[in-house]
């Protein structure tokens, strides 16, 4: 097969322990997954059911790169998150058989433009420059269910230069990893490189260019960013 010019690189992510790849098909993103993050965006964790939305396969980033301050937002946020990996291909998912489908787990950033986001939200348009911007998801090592289990329970935080700034456990989840795997299975089939960002606790905070972002989840370690100059 012929192109008019040659196609881009498969983004992929790294595997704990290993030198080979997982290959991004798609990142989805769980919206308002804690209470008191929900609350914390003015919003209301009992009445408001699940709904995502997605950042482009090549927005991924490894641990310990540098990400430059994005442009057109002065309102940068991080985003501490648990990250699924699919690993088996599957359309209309019951929750009993959810786990099956997972690959693996990952820490994971999902960097913000929060004005942007905010600005989108309050005209009801989507949220796509808030979120899907260029290096906008920080994902560490994908540790193996195989070799590493599931994840349904531990502590996850964030700190920027040393000070804490996010603290949950990921116990805490409104939407369960069995549950958001069935719903969006309802929707569209799942794939082999699918990744899934469940959400993030309360206290999301700005980034500025200086700061080394360090997320972290019990079982699974941590990653860490440093936010560069703006490009």
């Amino acid at each position: 097969m012929a192109f008019v010019f040659p196609p881009a690189a498969q983004p992929s992510v790294a595997v704990f322990e290993s030198d080979l790849r997982f290959p991004v098909r798609r990142i989805f993103c769980v919206g308002r997954n804690y209470a008191a993050h929900a609350r914390e965006m003015g919003k209301d964790p009992d009445r408001d059911p699940p709904f995502f939305f997605t950042k482009p396969a090549d927005a991924v980033v490894d641990s310990a790169e540098v990400v430059a301050y994005p442009p057109e937002t002065g309102n940068f946020h991080y985003e501490a998150e648990l990250v699924v990996a699919i690993g088996k291909a599957g359309s209309d998912i019951a929750e009993a058989q959810a786990l099956d489908h997972v690959w693996g787990y990952a820490v994971g950033n999902d960097l913000t433009r929060r004005d942007l986001q905010l600005a989108a939200r309050e005209q009801g348009r989507p949220w796509d420059w808030g979120k899907a911007f260029d290096r906008s998801a920080v994902i560490g090592p994908v540790r193996p269910v195989a070799r590493h289990g599931h994840f349904s329970s531990g502590a996850i935080s964030l700190s920027v230069n040393g000070q804490s700034r996010q603290r949950s456990d990921i116990d805490q989840l409104i939407w369960s990893v069995e549950e958001i795997i069935a719903i969006l299975s309802r929707s569209m089939t799942l794939q082999p490189g699918d990744l899934i960002m469940t959400g993030t606790p309360e206290g999301v905070g700005q980034l500025v260019p200086g700061d080394v972002c360090v997320v972290a989840i019990e079982g699974l370690g941590e990653i860490s960013t440093t936010i560069g100059p703006a490009r």
